[in-house]
This record gives structure tokens, sequence and C-alpha cells, in this order.
């Protein structure tokens, strides 16, 4: 399973105090050094993490793939087009969401993504699109031409989160969820059913699988079980471990978890 480590949550720090601590340039290196496969950042087009010049030093010095997360906007497609990163994903962006939450629209935005997909394929490099786990946005995908499908798995983590966590207890409880205990363990089974039925298909009709949103050390070992998905993008989980455990550690544990021998 190859780990994506998303390091957008040391620039969310930095920005807070609009100083240059912590270096991003840092984190990467202590990525690369610890077991992560890939980096993974979102240049937003708010840009309320990751920065321009973040992003083309970044992929100046890893010594690490880097795929790229953004939205399907022209100025930052041309911006993605100059970096040429191993991967762009696209993703969906709304001002007021404090993290992306749910897949690409990839049918109210097709023409969209199509343009961008080609411009993008002009200067090869690969796309992947970041959709809700379903059979008809998987086929969407694959009309669109993208290489990739990354499912988001938003609902798995809040589900699981709400039966299995303080979650509930706290004022983040997700109130469409506060259900009895038995009914939300039903409802993850579908999730988790879910999600392996669609990262099957996608297999199936030739895209590759990753996932993403809401995975942390407790539920990270329910994707383990998906032969289909190859890889996961984890940035928050990661980088809150940290502060305890240092960056380094908190990388290592995650690719110790995400090793395919060790779950079968």
């Amino acid at each position: 399973m190859k780990l994506g480590v998303n390091i957008d949550h040391v620039a969310v720090l930095r920005e807070a105090r609009k100083v240059n601590d912590p270096d991003i340039l840092n984190a990467l290196y202590v990525a690369c050094a610890n077991g992560a496969d890939q980096i993974t950042i979102h240049l937003r087009e708010d840009r309320r993490h990751i920065q321009d010049v973040d992003a083309y030093n970044i992929m100046r010095h890893s010594t690490l793939p880097v795929n790229l997360e953004c939205a399907i906007n022209r100025d930052i497609l041309n911006i993605v087009a100059d970096l040429k990163p191993h991967r762009a994903t696209f993703v969906p962006e709304k001002r007021e969401e404090v993290t992306t939450e749910g897949g690409l629209d990839v049918f109210r935005y097709e023409n969209d993504i199509a343009y961008a997909v080609e411009l993008l394929h002009d200067y090869l490099i690969p796309v992947s699109l970041f959709v809700d786990p379903t059979i008809e946005a998987i086929e969407k995908s694959k009309e669109l031409g993208a290489e990739m499908v990354e499912l988001h798995t938003g609902s798995f983590a809040n589900i699981y989160a709400m039966l299995n966590s303080s979650l509930s207890y706290s004022n983040h409880s997700i109130k469409e969820l506060e259900l009895p205990r038995n009914e939300l363990a039903i409802k993850l089974e579908k999730s988790i059913q879910n999600i392996a039925d669609v990262s099957a298909y996608a297999k199936k009709i030739g895209l590759e699988v990753a996932a993403g949103h809401g995975l942390n050390y407790h539920n990270v070992s329910h994707m383990m079980r998906i032969k289909e998905i190859t890889e996961l993008n984890i940035g928050q989980s990661i980088i809150a471990r940290s502060v305890f455990s240092g960056l380094a550690e908190a990388v290592k544990e995650m690719k110790r978890l995400t090793t395919r021998e060790l779950n079968i």
C-alpha cells in the first residue's frame, strides 16, 4: 500500500501566525525520510495553507513523487501545468468549508473536468478525480479520461468516529449520526462494503484506486482489507499525532499500519 503523507496542516499552523515556522520543507524532509511513499499537498484557490512558493519549493526538493490536489480553476491549472507534479488530483472547493467535504461533482462540472484533464494530459500529467464512492461517479471518471480515482472516505470516517470514539460527546458531534450503537454498526458495515464494491468496479474498468479523508490510526485497518485500494492519502491525523510523538514517529507508525503484509 502506498502512503501519501499530506503536509497541508503544517502550513495551516504556520499560516495561523503568518511566520515561517514550522517550515513546510522540514516537514517534507521528515516525511520523505521516515516511510512516506508520496507527498500530497493541496494548492487551494484561497491559499489558506499551501502557497505558490511552497508548491514550487516542494516540487524542487522532494525526493518522492508529489500528488498535487487542486480545483478545476483555470489559473490553478496553469500553475499545475508549470509545476508538472507526478499526478494532479482534482477536488471540489468551497470557501466556507473547513476541509474538503464530499467528492467532486463529475456530472455538474463534466465539461470543465474534461477540459482540465485534456489540458494536463497535454503536459503529460496523470489525473485522479476525488469522488464519492458510487458506481456512477466511477463510470463518469473513466469517461472523462482520468487514470485514477481517489474515493472520499469521509462518510465512513464519520460513522466510525461516532461509534468508536468520544466524538459524540464533543462540540463536534455529527447530529445526523447521533443514533443507537447498533444502527451505527450497521451503517459502518454498509459503508465499508460499499467502498469495497466500488473499488472493485473501478479496478475492473481500468482505474487505479486511492482513498482518503478522515483516515486515521484507528480506522485505517478497514481500508487495508480492500485489495483494490493501492494508495491512501492521510494528513490531519498524522500531523495531529506528531504534536505528541514527533513527525518522524507519526509517519513511521502510519506506514507500519499501512504495510499490507502486516494486515493480512
